[in-house]
Formats: structure tokens, C-alpha cells, sequence
């Protein structure tokens, strides 16, 4: 079985690698990092223009009607640059809750501006960091009236509409609200990558529609959950190889003792296992995406290896590119940090590695005991 993308995928990537590469260099990223805003806006617009919000939408709402396969490609390369985009959040969440649960009423309306970045959308499920039981949840909706709290919320900042995961007397339902109205309220809340916002929502009677007029069954939530994880995986394996190439680069290029130190012994062995566990990253995203796109009903054995194999990879490729740099590795000056910051928050983003564990654990379970 052939696991590679085909032709006109990987043209794809390099077109997607390209534009990237010259609209989001490092240099794009630390302007963030160092200015009042919280994502770059203008790059958002030139990404809108692309087609890449659109990539998965079905073209009967505007979209482009592609694969999850195209999706992954764009997600690596969004993952390589670092880019300071509510891309996850609008197009592996939010996009993806409204048209697996809304009617059709609300996918025609809000698909199509999805599609074409006319709004940015975003999804509230945790009331406390780290939170993903379900039956926990507190935020209580009560007739088209929505009450509750939840932090962190990624991008909540600069979206238009939100998904929240709340109770009702009939059960768990996806609810979307719109944020610019009275009964919502939106705090900052720091975080170790600035480059991607996060805030604290309160709902205080907020005017919502529940997606698709029903409760969600008990499998639901958690399907979505495993396509974002793969993804996610696939971004994160994007910062893993970043920060693999520029430890590899500073290492042919840095001299100590009239060598390069990529020559010496145990820089080699940095590198080589960074290399390894990307390899096994890779391997385990090419898995994951072929269950998303497949619907197979290996999906939640395939995304929970997949997110835990890349939450690894890129957490030590990130961290042994900045050992490698050395104490110059730390400095604000240089970029290692970009892939740090990136690394550590994509790892908490839907749930740690210690809950995905979890989730991996039950899918084999699972798996044996079907078998």
C-alpha cells in the first residue's frame, strides 16, 4: 500500500511551502510576538485568497470540495512556518462541528463565509484547563439563552462566532453564538505562544442557536475530536522539522575548535534522534489521515497515535534545537523559540499527551476486545 501523497498533492505542498515561505518568514512571526496583535492579519487575508479555508467545505456552501489528505498537507506547512493563524481553530474545529452537526439552514448560512473568510469562527469546549469530560461541563443553555464560563478559548479575540459545548435538560449540545453581542464578554489570557491568542469567555445570556437542533450522541464529540487531533499532528510534525532543519543548519555552520560542531559526536546523536522520532511522527500522521479521510473505524486508534507521536516528536525536536544552538539558543535574538512556544502550546491544544494516552489505551482496547 502506497502511503504517499500523489503528484498533485505534493505540488500542493510545495506551492503551499512557497507562498509561506515568503509571506511568513521569521521575521513575520516575531512581529507578532514583539506588536499589540495577536495574529497577522494581512497574511490571514492573503491565506483566505488561497482557498485554503475552504479546502475540505463541500462546494455546494462555497468551498473547494478537497480531501483531508489536502488539508494535512496544509496543516504540516502551517506547522513548518509557525504562522500566527486562526487557521486551527476556524478550519479543524469550528468549520468541521457546523457542518457534521448543523442543519441545513445553518450550514448555508455559515459555511459559505467560512469558506470565503468573510468570518472566523472558533470552538469553547474546556471550563478550566486541561478539562475534556464532557459530563463535567457546566455552561447551561436555557431555551435560546446560553450562561456559563470557559477558558482557555483559542482566537475567541478576533473571531466572529464561537461553538460551545454545553448541557441542556435534554443533554450535551454544540451551540453556536455569535460574539459581538452584549450577553458575551471576552479577557486575555497569557500564554506561552502569544502568537496564537487565547482568552477567557463568559456567557451571560447569550443569545445561541443549538447545531442541528439536537443533543449530540455520546460518540460524536469525540469523532470530531480525533479528526482535529490528526491535524493537529500533522502541524505539529510541521514545527518538528523546523526545528530539525535549523539544528541541523546551525551545526554545519557553527565552529568550535576549527570543526563544525554537527561533526562531534553528540550533536550527531541530537540530530539522529530528532530524526527518528519525526520519521515515527510521519509515519503515524500518514495512519492517522488515511482513517479521517477513509471514515474508517480505525480513526480513534489511528488519531490518538498520531497525536501522541507528534506531541513527542516536536516537544523534543523543539527543545534539543535550542540545546543545540546553545546558550545563544535561549535568546530572544534567535528563532528557536518560535517552534517552542509552538511545540508546547499545540501539546495542550485538545487535551495533553497524558489524555491522549488515555484515549490510545481505550482504542486498543477496545480493538482487542472486538477482536
Amino acid at each position: 500500500m502506497n502511503f504517499e501523497f500523489s503528484d498533485e498533492q505534493q505540488l500542493l505542498r510545495e506551492q503551499a511551502r512557497g507562498f509561506l515561505t515568503e509571506h511568513c518568514p521569521t521575521s513575520a512571526v516575531r512581529a507578532v510576538l514583539d506588536g499589540d496583535h495577536d495574529w497577522d492579519a494581512m497574511l490571514w487575508q492573503k491565506v483566505v485568497d488561497m482557498g485554503w479555508t475552504a479546502t475540505v467545505i463541500p462546494e455546494a456552501y462555497g468551498g473547494l470540495g478537497l480531501s483531508y489528505y489536502e488539508l494535512a498537507i496544509l496543516a504540516e506547512e502551517m506547522g513548518r512556518s509557525a504562522a500566527p493563524l486562526p487557521f486551527s481553530s476556524s478550519v479543524y474545529l469550528a468549520s468541521e462541528a457546523i457542518q457534521r452537526f448543523g442543519t441545513e439552514s445553518q450550514k448555508s448560512e455559515w459555511l459559505p463565509k467560512l469558506a470565503s473568510g468573510e468570518c472566523v469562527a472558533t470552538v469553547a469546549m474546556t471550563e478550566r484547563p486541561g478539562q475534556l469530560a464532557l459530563d463535567q461541563l457546566e455552561a447551561r443553555r436555557h431555551g435560546s439563552s446560553l450562561t456559563g464560563h470557559k477558558v482557555p478559548v483559542a482566537d475567541a479575540a478576533i473571531a466572529d462566532v464561537v461553538v460551545v459545548l454545553a448541557r441542556s435538560d435534554a443533554g450535551l449540545e454544540a451551540c453556536l453564538v455569535p460574539i459581538t453581542q452584549t450577553g458575551v464578554s471576552i479577557e486575555p489570557v497569557l500564554t506561552f505562544d502569544t502568537s496564537r491568542g487565547h482568552s477567557a469567555m463568559t456567557f451571560d445570556g447569550a443569545e445561541t442557536q443549538v447545531l442541528g437542533n439536537r443533543t449530540l450522541q455520546s460518540e460524536e464529540w469525540p469523532r470530531l475530536l480525533d479528526g482535529a487531533a490528526v491535524l493537529y499532528a500533522w502541524e505539529q510534525l510541521g514545527v518538528a522539522e523546523s526545528a530539525l532543519t535549523q539544528a541541523r543548519d546551525y551545526a554545519l555552520q557553527r565552529f568550535a575548535f576549527g570543526r563544525a560542531i554537527g561533526s562531534y559526536q553528540a550533536i550527531k546523536h541530537k540530530l539522529a534522534s530528532m530524526y527518528v522520532k519525526n520519521t515515527l511522527a510521519r509515519s503515524n500522521a500518514y495512519y492517522g489521515v488515511w482513517a479521517l479521510a477513509e471514515g474508517s473505524d480505525e480513526l480513534p486508534l489511528a488519531a490518538a497515535t498520531a497525536r501522541v507521536a507528534a506531541i513527542q516528536a516536536s516537544t523534543f525536536a523543539a527543545e534539543e534545537n535550542i540545546q543545540t544552538h546553545g546558550g545563544m539558543g535561549f535568546t530572544w535574538e534567535f528563532d528557536c523559540h518560535f517552534y517552542y512556544r509552538r511545540a508546547k502550546l499545540l501539546s495542550l491544544t485538545i487535551g495533553s499527551e497524558a489524555v491522549w494516552q488515555d484515549r490510545l489505551v481505550s482504542a486498543l482496547a477496545a480493538r482487542s476486545a472486538a477482536a
